[in-house]
């Protein structure tokens, strides 16, 4: 075995000495970083907006209406946690979304009801929260291999 080869088993071999080291939170668990409040405040106001436009998209061109709504959720959703990279980057829109979809739920005074059928309303909130939970669940982010820093593919 040359020197050359010698350096670079040792060179693998784990340290014994080194310090324990202990891993950084991660997800939820992880400190909120104060320059990503304003970007998770537009992410719920967003929310609100398509959960206001698929509200009123899914009850006026059922059933086409709702496979568009609920697309533009998932879309929201999921371009929220590759936004931020967190799991709370997918979780702030739906949150903003669902509060909008319970104001409407809630009908005026006057009896005027937004959402049109029953069953499109049930679809549209299951499917929305499904979709939340999906895009919020998701074990880890697609990278492309440029953003690992390797060379080569």
């Amino acid at each position: 075995m040359s020197n050359r080869q010698r350096q670079r088993a040792s060179s693998r071999s784990p340290r014994t000495n080194a310090p324990p080291r202990v891993p950084e939170p991660s997800g939820l668990a992880a400190p909120p970083n104060p320059r990503r409040i304003p970007l998770y405040a537009g992410l719920a106001v967003l929310g609100a907006a398509v959960g206001l436009a698929g509200t009123l998209v899914q009850a006026a061109l059922f059933p086409g209406g709702l496979l568009l709504a609920l697309a533009a959720s998932a879309g929201l959703f999921h371009g929220g946690r590759v936004l931020t990279r967190t799991q709370l980057g997918a979780l702030v829109p739906a949150v903003g979304w669902f509060i909008a979809v319970i104001v409407l739920l809630g009908g005026r005074p006057e009896g005027d009801y937004v959402f049109g059928e029953e069953i499109g309303l049930a679809l549209f909130m299951l499917g929305g929260m499904a979709v939340a939970v999906i895009c919020a669940t998701m074990s880890r982010l697609p990278y492309s291999a440029n953003d690992t820093g390797r060379s080569g593919s």
